[in-house]
């Protein structure tokens, strides 16, 4: 006999929901990716000290062109409401108050990663191609290595580079906006 696991499947509207009605916690670390509610990996020091100087970094050098959202809730769809480490979002006079951005709020997500390179690579990149996130930066802070996705087409990053120590990164909404990735290390 075999045994069948069922699995639950949420929609962001239910995931709020339980939030709302103390099913769960505020303090409770958790993203909704396809539906699943999935446990955030816990925050080392070189992934905090990395958003922390990369969020400081881009509000110097955006000077207000771009909102900078910190590990904060983006909605890509009816079943996926992950937090990436950073969002460049379009300015909104409300800030977002009314609702979490949506991928057309989006110039570019950076997730930083040390413990969840794999996942990252796996299920969150694919997941924000599908939903024609223009760029995204995926920070491999133990390889010191900057991996940047632009240009989906059909759920599949088209251009994909791997930048390290000594290299320029550049952002696309923003081309003047460079950074050196030494800086980043």
């Amino acid at each position: 006999m075999v045994l069948q696991l069922l699995r639950h499947q949420f929609t962001v509207k239910q995931f709020h929901q339980m939030a709302e009605s103390g099913i769960l916690s505020e303090n409770e670390r958790l993203e909704l990716i396809r539906g699943e509610m999935i446990d955030m990996s816990p925050i080392g020091t070189r992934h905090s000290g990395c958003v922390l100087f990369l969020s400081n970094l881009l509000a110097l050098l955006l000077g207000g062109l771009a909102l900078i959202n910190v590990q904060n809730p983006v909605e890509l769809d009816e079943t996926s409401e992950p937090q990436p480490d950073i969002a460049l979002l379009k300015p909104r006079a409300d800030f977002y108050r009314t609702a979490h951005p949506q991928p057309e709020d989006i110039f570019l997500l950076i997730e930083v990663a040390d413990t969840t390179i794999k996942y990252d690579r796996e299920v969150k990149i694919p997941l924000y191609a599908e939903a024609n996130i223009p760029e995204l930066w995926l920070i491999d802070v133990n390889q010191e290595v900057i991996e940047v996705y632009r240009n989906p087409l059909q759920g599949v990053y088209q251009d994909i580079q791997k930048l390290v120590k000594n290299q320029t990164l550049s952002i696309l909404a923003f081309p003047d906006v460079s950074i050196n990735v030494t800086e980043i290390f």
